[in-house]
């Protein structure tokens, strides 16, 4: 339904360990700057936007994103799930396409702690009109300009993340929020065999992180560390690119 494909942008060369990061609702790499900026010369980072496709599913995500990885020369590597990406993570993950050294997971989780909450939101996301959903851009704009005041990297990319709110993004965004809904890769974290380590802002209504916790002590038994980052909130990477930089360098050697 769209002709967007996957695309994909690499910093760093072959001899450093690869960092592949997996983004959250918002689908692109325009809220990530100020970890790039962090990670910068000690991994090789490698970030991308998902087409704003309104049919795949998430083992299309794994395959389209495993493909365009080895077509890049990229056949392992740790895995950086952000809020929905940690959907895209498990499925790469229960697919064995792809060698993940280990899995990190940004304000994610394995499945939803609240799904009837994430089956709400599909709805209203499905009534949104155009008008209603560039205003709330639009002051999530303005506002983010206060929020990343001290992340220079997000507030530069800030046009070009409203600039991609569009219809088809809304819609896209429904499908994703489908896609959690339905999923549940609890089998494959029980199975996992690569450490796995979570982090998570303080303030998370949106994935509230002491059901996930829970589960992932009690489940897991690869989960190595979880942490809770007092000071951040769900988008973590951003709102403590530092710390959560400083977190994931120590996990990752």
């Amino acid at each position: 339904m769209t002709e967007e494909k996957l695309q994909i942008r690499i910093y760093g060369n072959d001899s450093l360990p690869t960092l592949i990061y997996l983004p959250g609702m918002h689908g692109d790499w325009t809220l990530v700057g100020g970890l790039r900026k962090q990670v910068l010369g000690k991994v090789r980072f490698v970030e991308m936007t998902y087409p704003r496709t309104l049919t795949w599913s998430l083992d299309d995500y794994a395959a389209e994103i495993t493909s365009a990885l080895a077509a890049n020369g990229i056949a392992h590597g740790w895995l950086l799930g952000e809020s929905y990406g940690s959907q895209v993570l498990w499925a790469i993950v229960g697919a064995n396409r792809f060698k993940a050294d280990g899995v990190i997971l940004a304000g994610g989780f394995v499945r939803h702690p609240m799904r009837w909450a994430v089956r709400a939101a599909e709805r209203l996301f499905g009534r949104l009109s155009l008008r209603v959903f560039v205003a709330v851009i639009y002051g999530f704009s303005k506002f983010a300009r206060y929020r990343y005041h001290r992340s220079p990297e997000i507030t530069d990319s800030l046009d070009e993340f409203v600039e991609r709110r569009t219809k088809l993004d809304l819609q896209a965004a429904q499908h994703r929020l489908h896609l959690i809904a339905n999923y549940d890769p609890c089998p494959i974290a029980q199975k996992a065999t690569m450490p796995v380590f979570a982090m998570t802002g303080f303030l998370d209504p949106i994935v509230p992180w002491h059901f996930v916790r829970k589960w992932l002590k009690r489940n897991c038994a690869a989960l190595r560390d979880y942490q809770i980052i007092h000071r951040a909130d769900h988008h973590v990477l951003g709102t403590a690119p530092e710390r959560s930089a400083g977190l994931i360098l120590k996990w990752m050697h």
